[in-house]
């Protein structure tokens, strides 16, 4: 079989997802109660996916599974759209001690997530046609789940000189970032703005004024200043969102803001949006459910960039999201070996993973206590391929099966079985969470069991 390869929209044709072949599943999920508020699902049904595809939904119990076919009782349990990330880093090449293309995408599937978009702040940047090449090859023999590449903006990161961007579009580019560093030459970016609108692809923004980060460690504010560690301050964020919406409407290009955490930043972005700016944004899980207060033990795997900030901010980018002025919730999956976050605080690496813990900590933190709708954040965990001109799962027939199967009811402990990432450095580890994924469908195969749950599965035949 060949490399999967989701197909793209309109000028998007060139963007390459790719994983290894896999078998086509043929599946029926009985009994489920199916969410997809796009497709305007929302109750109990069977759905039947038949050689990859979604081929039926039904009321609950009355399909039954061709001759072949699985048949997995969903009693209790919600069906939903697979979800998306259109930010993570793979770490490869050359950091594969932290993580790989097979146990990134692996962590992916566990999550619940279908497809995924990698960063190119590896070793070396993937900054150009041969590096981004090998790493569509080796992603067709490796990933578990449809992945794709956002190469860099500028060479090897640095800010001064640009990539040759449409060579890198036409080899299958789903945008372009220099993620981990900002852009901050305001003449490059420009150019940049104006290279992207010519090949295509969105420009994501790592938004940071270097000039006021300076060596933070934490949010600039009441713990910064008790702990004893230098801040970063929230302004060192919105002020460069600012430039380059600014930026962005002068040259009529497109830019995607990653990881937003401050409450400047959101009214920057309404506002920009209100002008008509083609600007869209994301926001993390630990941003949305966490805040510097759960960073006075000092833990590293809670030290990240953008930092955890105040709870004002935190309530800020909730409202954000559930206003629509945040498009996507994305996990910034930031895996680091456990020796290079065991150092003291100021000393270790900004990150955190997050792919496996993603939808179980907005469920648990958001959802159960009735502050936002599932369905709201189902739509933003599946949001964000779209907009990189991609693909948005739906339960619909004649769709490719992109699925999860989750019991909202179970609980967990994060970490206490283990990770499918390589790392374990997740700001959520010890947490009891609920929510658990049970099955992954992506790109139609079956990418993911939960080891720990047995599923009521049978054959067509019926035997168990």
């Amino acid at each position: 079989m060949t490399p999967h390869e989701p197909p793209c929209n309109g000028a998007a044709r060139t963007v390459r997802l790719v994983s290894a072949p896999t078998r086509p599943a043929d599946l029926l999920l009985r009994n489920v109660h199916a969410l997809d508020p796009r497709a305007g699902l929302d109750g109990a049904h069977d759905v039947l996916v038949r050689r990859g595809e979604i081929a039926e939904i039904a009321s609950a119990g009355s399909l039954s599974a061709p001759r072949g076919a699985e048949t997995v009782d969903g009693e209790g349990r919600h069906l939903l759209p697979a979800f998306v990330d259109p930010h993570v880093h793979l770490r490869t090449p050359g950091q594969e001690h932290k993580e790989d293309l097979e146990t990134g995408t692996r962590a992916a599937a566990a999550g619940g997530y279908c497809a995924v978009i990698a960063m190119p702040n590896t070793a070396p940047v993937v900054d150009s046609a041969p590096i981004l090449g090998a790493l569509l090859d080796a992603a067709a023999r490796e990933a578990r789940v449809p992945v794709g590449f956002m190469p860099a903006i500028t060479r090897g990161l640095q800010g001064s000189e640009l990539t040759e961007m449409a060579e890198l579009r036409g080899l299958g580019a789903a945008g372009f970032t220099d993620d981990g560093r900002p852009v901050v030459d305001a003449g490059i970016f420009r150019r940049a703005l104006q290279y992207q609108r010519l090949c295509g692809g969105v420009l994501a923004l790592h938004e940071e004024d270097p000039s006021l980060s300076g060596k933070g460690a934490i949010h600039e504010g009441v713990v910064s200043a008790l702990l004893g560690v230098a801040g970063i301050p929230s302004v060192s964020e919105s002020t460069m969102i600012a430039r380059d919406c600014a930026l962005a409407e002068y040259e009529h290009a497109r830019i995607h803001i990653q990881h937003l955490s401050a409450r400047e930043s959101v009214a920057v972005i309404a506002a920009a949006k209100a002008r008509g700016v083609a600007v869209t944004c994301e926001v993390s899980p630990h941003h949305l459910t966490m805040t510097d207060e759960d960073v006075r033990g000092l833990d590293t795997r809670r030290k990240m960039n953008p930092p955890l900030r105040s709870e004002e901010d935190r309530q800020a980018l909730v409202e954000g999201l559930r206003s629509g002025v945040i498009d996507c919730i994305a996990t910034d999956h930031a895996p680091h070996a456990r020796d290079e976050k065991e150092v003291p605080f100021e000393q270790a690496p900004m990150g955190t993973t997050g792919l496996e813990t993603a939808f179980a900590a907005v469920y648990t933190d958001l959802v159960v206590p009735g502050i936002l709708p599932l369905g709201l954040v189902v739509e933003k965990l599946t949001s964000g391929l779209g907009l990189l001109d991609l693909f948005v799962p739906t339960i619909v027939a004649g769709e490719p099966a992109n699925l999860v199967l989750v019991d909202l009811e179970a609980e967990w402990v994060v970490g206490e079985s283990g990770y499918e990432s390589r790392s374990e450095n997740c700001c959520f580890a010890e947490r009891s969470l609920r929510g658990r994924v049970l099955l992954t469908v992506a790109a139609g195969a079956v990418a993911y069991r939960e080891r720990s749950t047995i599923l009521s599965v049978t054959s067509s035949a019926g035997q168990r």
